[in-house]
């Protein structure tokens, strides 16, 4: 799973700003919530059109993000509330950001990118979904062509390189694809077993 490796190989980027928040006695749930509303911020970025800016200030606030769950094990505070609410303010972040491309767009005169921006979101919020509802029914599942990691990566080569309807175009299938693909997993998992 390509989010494992990078937060093997990143470590250097999120681990010592950790350390200096363990200093401070910043509480971990405290930098998930500033980390949210750096993705307002950047929502608002976006949505006047500064798309470059945007997408370097993704990659800033993406590290900022990793740096929650280990500051929670440095302090030892690690929770399921804390994980609820990491996983809770992911999902409206990504939303933020999308709302924020799809303000711009809506005055570029693009139809087009304006439904993939909505086929992205219920792409990604359905790939969430399903893993939280299999996990709801006891079933593990990290699988998936595109997960968070994924999606948010290749949204920022999108912006960074000015091929935006591009990657929208990929986002949209490939992310409502992982979606199904989990729904496959767990079916066979599960050995296609009906229930309501």
């Amino acid at each position: 799973m390509f989010t494992d490796v990078a937060r093997k190989y990143l470590r250097f980027l999120y681990e010592p700003p950790a350390r200096l928040f363990s200093a401070w006695g910043v509480s971990p749930n405290v930098v998930t919530i500033v980390g949210f509303l750096l993705m307002v911020g950047i929502a608002i970025v976006l949505a006047q059109g500064y798309l470059f800016l945007g997408g370097l200030l993704i990659i800033i606030a993406a590290i900022f993000d990793a740096v929650d769950g280990s500051l929670a094990r440095m302090m030892g505070q690690t929770s399921r509330f804390g994980a609820f609410l990491d996983s809770t303010l992911d999902r409206y972040s990504e939303a933020m950001i999308f709302f924020g491309l799809f303000i711009h767009l809506s005055t570029q005169n693009q139809p087009a990118s304006l439904i993939l921006i909505y086929a992205t979101v219920v792409g990604s919020l359905m790939v969430s979904y399903a893993r939280a509802r299999a996990e709801g029914i006891g079933v593990p599942l990290k699988d998936g062509l595109f997960t968070r990691f994924e999606r948010v990566f290749l949204l920022v080569v999108g912006l960074l390189f000015n091929q935006l309807t591009l990657v929208l175009w990929i986002l949209a299938i490939f992310s409502n694809l992982t979606a199904l693909q989990r729904m496959y997993l767990v079916w066979r998992m599960t050995d296609g077993q009906k229930g309501g």
